[in-house]
């Protein structure tokens, strides 16, 4: 028990130590425009010099842009707007959040939380936070937009820290994110990029969407079993008990009329249900590709921040007549206003990484670092699974300097399918490696796009939080699903098993 404690005290030492520094940093929106500044004077560093490096995949040469010059300012001033407005998440956010603000306005969530409180046993509690993390993958932006802040209301509800509950769904939603039962919109895409690479080799190669279903399905169960044990034995001892002045939910038996809300809300659920079902399931639903008949690649995917807006005013205005709560169309607005000063934070955050980000692309420096990356890998003279495990190394590392999944790989897969490929290994194994460790880096990688959202959210419950907090608080999850994720990967190779329908691990 000794070494136990002594072991726990050291661990929370270290990321306390780790907070520190982090939030001994500027705010995080200055510390932005910090980076921002220093992209454009780094670029006009390296331009000077005779830097370059080859495309792997169109076998271009890839310079330094430099942004520090008289076209580089004329870029900066005439695309700032365009940074801000096209920047990915803005819009989801914003838009998610006008449907999730009439669904709270209302009562409705916090009708649903209580019931879900009175229901749920509480020692499962975390383990569905996270595992409901990793389902949500299957439309990504869902988890961040409302499972994450969603996730602290019902910890601090039952008296738990709701920064606990936070780091448990946000670990799910974004550590988790190679690990499903369901399949995304990041399949069809992965698999479009990992095809052109394995064409490379054999020019008949064909890769699915579902290629990497198996290990996906095995491992969601291994990933929520590590983030519940993560957030028990480690998140929650360290953060103790919640000193700050959010008021949690109070936990009462429902009334009256928040059930009869409630029933009205299940009713418009299932009719909702049985539309999508009948728009997805058969081959010519009204919400699959009309020409294709796909759902992978259907408007019911492309459009499921819609229906998140959707679901969220609808099933929110059905509880408010329910249970009295909205009485008229003014109620509504006013409930999607309320949403909207709720991001204010965010909104600055989001203006200052979407230049950092912008700059970042331009001058081509995060292109260049993961080439260079991948060329140091490849010439490792590694053998087969400690290449494999070096692979996902660094994938993870990269991760931390770009955050788009396709955009890695579209540099990443012309090098290693091809390498792998000679090496007896199928593209889709070699894909599945990748996914690992583009997902484990996620929670702790400020480039990631939604990251300073989450930081909006921490500081909800700490005034005091930033970019050190979140990393401090995350940092055990990257460590676990890493070792957990390796250790599957390599009894996957031993036993030699397929990773998804019709993809076996080895070429024939």
């Amino acid at each position: 028990m000794t070494e136990i404690n002594g072991g726990q005290k050291f661990i929370s030492r270290f990321l306390s130590i780790i907070e520190r520094v982090g939030n001994a940093l500027p705010h995080p929106a200055t510390l932005f425009a910090l980076f921002a500044v220093g992209v454009v004077v780094l670029s006009g560093i390296i331009s000077l010099f005779d830097f370059s490096v080859v495309h792997p995949g169109t076998g271009e040469t890839i310079e330094v842009v430099s942004l520090f010059s008289i076209p580089g300012l004329h870029r900066i001033l005439t695309e700032m707007v365009r940074n801000f407005t096209n920047f990915a998440p803005l819009g989801t956010v914003l838009v998610a959040m006008l449907g999730i603000g009439i669904a709270e306005s209302s009562g409705l969530i916090g009708s649903s939380l209580r019931l879900l409180v009175i229901k749920a046993p509480k020692k499962l509690l975390t383990f569905v936070i996270v595992f409901s993390g990793i389902l949500s993958n299957t439309a990504s932006e869902v988890g961040y937009v409302l499972l994450v802040p969603l996730a602290a209301v019902i910890f601090l509800a039952v008296g738990r820290h709701p920064i606990a509950g936070m780091a448990a769904a946000f670990a799910g939603v974004s550590g988790g994110y190679s690990a499903n039962l369901l399949l995304g919109t990041i399949d069809p895409l992965l698999a479009g990029l990992s095809e052109e690479a394995a064409r490379i080799i054999d020019s008949t190669y064909q890769v699915n969407p579902a290629a990497n279903y198996y290990f996906m399905f095995v491992s969601t169960f291994f990933i929520a079993a590590a983030g519940t044990w993560v957030t028990e034995k480690i998140v929650i001892p360290r953060l103790g008990p919640y000193k700050g002045d959010a008021k949690p939910e109070e936990i009462k038996a429902l009334t009256s009329d928040e059930r009869r809300g409630l029933k009205f809300t299940l009713v418009a659920s299932i009719v909702i249900g049985i539309i999508i079902l009948i728009g997805t399931v058969p081959e010519s639903g009204f919400l699959r590709n009309p020409e294709t008949g796909s759902l992978l690649r259907s408007p019911f995917m492309s459009g499921i921040v819609a229906f998140i807006f959707l679901i969220g005013l609808i099933l929110g205005v059905v509880y408010g007549i329910g249970a009295k709560t909205l009485k008229n169309d003014a109620d509504v607005m006013k409930g999607m206003g309320k949403a909207m000063e709720s991001l204010g934070v965010y909104m600055v955050l989001v203006f200052f990484a979407a230049q950092f980000v912008a700059y970042f692309n331009w001058t081509n420096i995060g292109l260049i670092v993961a080439v260079e990356g991948a060329s140091l890998l490849q010439a490792s003279g590694l053998g087969d699974i400690p290449l494999m495990v070096g692979f996902i190394i660094v994938a993870g590392f990269i991760n931390l300097f770009m955050g788009s999944a396709s955009a890695k790989w579209a540099i990443m897969a012309p090098v290693f399918i091809p390498m792998f490929m000679l090496l007896g290994y199928s593209p889709e194994f070699t894909q599945v490696a990748y996914r690992v460790g583009d997902s484990v880096t996620n929670i702790i990688s400020p480039m990631m796009s939604y990251f300073a959202l989450i930081v909006a959210f921490l500081a909800k419950y700490d005034e005091k939080a930033g970019i050190g907090t979140v990393i401090a608080t995350m940092l055990p999850y990257t460590i676990i699903f890493t070792i957990v994720w390796i250790t599957l990967l390599i009894v996957w190779i031993l036993l030699g098993l397929p990773v998804g329908p019709g993809a076996e691990m080895f070429l024939k």
